[in-house]
């Protein structure tokens, strides 16, 4: 019997995504399974056009699924819902996007812009009700009340992208898709808005996606990261685990790019070039499996025995 089972908020099985058909059929994303505990961070790191972004526009609605299921809070959501079900995980699911200055109105207030989900779903008792909660999520985040009666081309990226978590959070969500929230933003802004989507996190249990290109971002706010590349996961694991014992070539040359700040420790570090023709798998298939507890590989036969060669004798080295 398992002690305290993880509760699982959102799973992804068998998960593709196609655009066109035919014999203009691209497969962006496949054969994509995990599974996201309520309260944690789950990451999704990968280069540009590895299909995180893809991934999390399906599990929002906005990019139809070709193959899979999607399942959130047990009920699947990428198939036909009901106006209630949709409604439901409309306000349950929300995102905070990459662009902070492309997703605001810009001719809309800041009242307006973070009122809109309550509006759309009525989510208030009166306006005196609405004005509270607006006030209340904007002071939460940093800004003052004053600035709610403002145009977004008045601020800042960082305090625009403090004006789109509040729109997200006033919904009272439960998961939210950060997809690259803080790679628009000045490196000295990026602490700011990473501690304060973990204070969010902390007060109300919030789940989050977080899409990232960069390791050392993730590593930061991270419980689990996912290693995606070409659409397909190739690497999964805690965050310690995956930083202390990367297996995959890929996860690998992800790590050597990590920036160090020590200059003569960054001068001695080796940078690895991820080359694919390295696997054969011309006879030996790949699959998706477990080598330790909770942390999964991309591998054939042959390589899932060198991965778990490696753990043993890692395992040894540390006894």
């Amino acid at each position: 019997m398992t002690v305290n089972k993880k509760d699982v908020l959102l799973s992804l099985r068998d998960l593709e995504i196609s655009f066109g058909e035919g014999k203009n059929k691209f497969v962006a994303v496949q054969d994509v399974n995990f599974d996201i505990y309520r309260g944690e961070t789950f990451s999704l790191v990968g280069e540009s056009g590895s299909g995180k972004t893809t991934i999390g526009r399906a599990i929002l609605g906005i990019n139809p699924t070709s193959n899979g299921t999607i399942t959130f809070n047990g009920t699947q959501i990428n198939k036909k819902l009901s106006h209630h079900q949709e409604q439901d995980v409309s306000r349950k699911i929300q995102m905070i996007f990459q662009d902070p200055s492309a997703s605001l109105n810009e001719r809309a207030t800041i009242d307006y812009i973070i009122s809109e989900g309550l509006y759309n779903f009525n989510l208030f008792d009166s306006e005196e009700d609405r004005l509270q909660k607006v006030t209340q999520i904007i002071e939460e985040v940093g800004l003052l009340p004053e600035h709610l009666y403002r145009y977004p081309h008045e601020f800042s990226g960082g305090q625009r992208q403090r004006i789109g978590i509040a729109r997200a959070l006033i919904m009272q969500p439960e998961l939210v898709v950060a997809d690259e929230p803080i790679s628009a933003l000045d490196v000295s802004i990026r602490a700011q808005v990473l501690n304060l989507l973990k204070k969010f996190q902390r007060e109300s249990n919030l789940t989050y996606l977080f899409i990232a290109h960069d390791l050392s971002v993730v590593h930061f706010i991270s419980d689990r990261i996912a290693v995606i590349r070409n659409g397909r996961i190739l690497e999964l694991a805690e965050t310690e685990e995956l930083f202390n014992n990367p297996l995959h070539p890929y996860t690998q040359a992800l790590l050597s790019a990590v920036p160090i700040p020590d200059p003569k420790l960054a001068r001695e570090k080796k940078l690895l070039v991820y080359d694919p023709k390295m696997h054969d798998y011309s006879v030996d298939k790949p699959s998706f499996v477990e080598v330790k507890p909770g942390h999964f590989i991309y591998a054939n036969a042959p390589e899932e025995e060198h991965y778990r060669q490696l753990l043993d004798e890692q395992a040894q080295g540390v006894n």
